[in-house]
């Protein structure tokens, strides 16, 4: 047989594509296992270490916190804010007017992510006293200065962000109320953090 420019062409040739193509996908396939056999050591010391791990949740001694007093806890790298606020503290809270916030949602992470900034709503359930926050301002990532700032909550000095006694953003840059992490009462004196 020969094609239109004269040059011959093997019969067998229809042949070829279908154990060419077997060759193909079959050095595809082997170089793709091999190429994650070898991705895979990079990948997997990406993962925490067990030290990382163990840190994962904390138990928090607050028997010796008085009301008014708050004491700090390091949580996965992170300041953990645990304030017994005052009667005081919690009526002042709770008389913001959910319009007045610059943030309307909880960022509670016990609750659904579109839970209201309520004082409720980001206080300790059955023990509003408590507030358990990630003490990290939600602009730049600095350390506000607790019962400082405009409303008695707390105060950024680094770009002047006001926090209420509840932890929500009032005045100044942070976009967002200060996050609550995932916490309980184990007991009476004990919090779970993680």
């Amino acid at each position: 047989m020969s094609d239109r420019k004269g040059y011959a062409v093997s019969v067998n040739e229809s042949a070829d594509p279908n154990r060419r193509d077997f060759l193909y996908i079959a050095t595809g396939a082997f170089g793709a296992v091999g190429a994650a056999a070898v991705a895979w050591p990079f990948i997997d010391q990406m993962n925490p270490d067990a030290a990382t791990l163990a840190l994962a949740s904390i138990d928090v001694d607050v028997s010796q916190v008085a009301e008014g007093q708050s004491i700090t806890a390091k949580w996965r790298g992170k300041p953990i804010f645990i304030r017994q606020r005052t009667q005081q503290e919690i009526d002042e809270a709770r008389s913001v007017d959910l319009s007045e916030l610059k943030d309307p949602m909880a960022r509670n992470a016990n609750l659904p992510g579109d839970a209201d900034a309520t004082d409720v709503n980001r206080a300790a359930t059955d023990k509003e006293a408590w507030l358990v926050m990630v003490g990290v301002c939600t602009h730049l990532g600095c350390i506000p200065l607790g019962q400082a700032g405009d409303y008695d909550g707390y105060f950024c000095p680094c770009h002047g962000s006001h926090y209420d006694t509840a932890g929500r953003i009032r005045t100044g840059p942070a976009p967002e109320n200060m996050a609550i992490p995932p916490f309980s009462f184990s007991d009476d004196t004990t919090i779970t953090i993680g």
